[in-house]
């Protein structure tokens, strides 16, 4: 009897769940997709087998005898655990199941791949997605190892470029970020004369909006900024804005989470009389690497919010 049930197939336990739960073996038979005199082999088979009554037929219905329920107890989870297994299956061939690992620079992250995200986990909750935000540098050489599916970012000029698929998808508006009050507010749009002697809080050299900033400032036959603050963190930045007269550049993205309630009480945008962009980020991926379903549905779905949402180049 142990050895029988050992070997109990699926189809058995999904019937006796459905003659359980329905109560009729033609409607269990239906659900079951099977003929109902198939179900009643396939029951009186195994009631042959375990030599016991696992039904009784009643005028309400079939009822499960004791012998019964220990049966329809393991036999509903068996059931349930199967058609759980089918479904999950099915999301990771189609891109709703399984893991997607992302990174990208931090303008990209808050403008494409946040609402990218939230779509697809609104479409396939059981996604689990992890998301890194650093440096170019950093997200390439993860994407490399096979640490990511996916990166918005710039391969740097050291990486082997022929390792990876490149698709160039926008430029960066630098925008500044100061605290409410600041004493340029009252004169802006400002050039970049009237910044030249502020202290400013930059990312490391090197990186794009650094070099953008440090490009504009030699274009207008300026020096760079002397007082320097390096961080690439964002609450480093919001603790140093909010208490000093402070510039910090960052992306369009960045600088709209900045302004927006909760966050926005003590800062404003300055206004440049010049626009200030980077180098277009791109969409990178490694070359003849095969993506798990979920990644390169959450591809596709970046891809479009990035042709929907192409950027330009904006004063300020």
């Amino acid at each position: 009897m142990m050895d029988y049930l050992m070997n109990l197939r699926p189809a058995q336990a999904r019937l006796i769940a459905a003659v359980a739960s329905h109560g009729q073996l033609q409607v269990a038979a239906g659900v079951c997709q099977m003929t109902q005199p198939a179900a009643s082999r396939m029951l009186a088979e195994i009631e042959k087998n375990l030599s016991t009554k696992l039904f009784d037929r009643t005028p309400k219905g079939m009822e499960p005898t004791p012998a019964g329920w220990v049966m329809v107890r393991h036999a509903e989870r068996i059931a349930n655990d199967l058609w759980q297994m089918s479904q999950e299956f099915n999301d990771l061939k189609d891109g709703l199941g399984g893991t997607v690992r992302v990174g990208a620079v931090t303008g990209p992250a808050l403008g494409q791949l946040v609402p990218a995200i939230q779509k697809l986990k609104s479409d396939a909750p059981g996604v689990e997605i992890s998301v890194e935000v650093a440096p170019s540098v950093q997200l390439i050489q993860a994407l490399d190892r096979g640490d990511l599916d996916f990166v918005l970012g710039r391969v740097p000029a050291s990486a082997d470029w022929r390792d990876f698929a490149v698709e160039i998808a926008q430029d960066e508006v630098v925008r500044l970020l100061v605290r409410d009050g600041h004493p340029l507010l009252c004169q802006a749009p400002v050039d970049m004369a009237a910044l030249e002697n502020l202290p400013w809080i930059l990312q490391d050299r090197g990186t794009p909006i650094r070099a953008a900033i440090e490009t504009a400032f030699a274009e207008e036959g300026l020096h760079s900024p002397k007082d320097v603050i390096t961080t690439s963190s964002l609450l480093v930045i919001v603790a140093l804005v909010s208490q000093s007269d402070a510039v910090a550049p960052m992306s369009q993205e960045v600088l709209d989470m900045m302004l927006e309630p909760p966050v926005s009480a003590n800062f404003k945008k300055l206004a440049l009389t010049r626009p200030v962009t980077v180098v277009p980020y791109q969409i990178v991926t490694k070359r003849h690497r095969v993506l798990p379903a979920a990644a390169v549905t959450l591809l596709r779905m970046v891809r479009e919010r990035v042709l929907s949402h192409p950027s330009s180049p904006i004063t300020g």
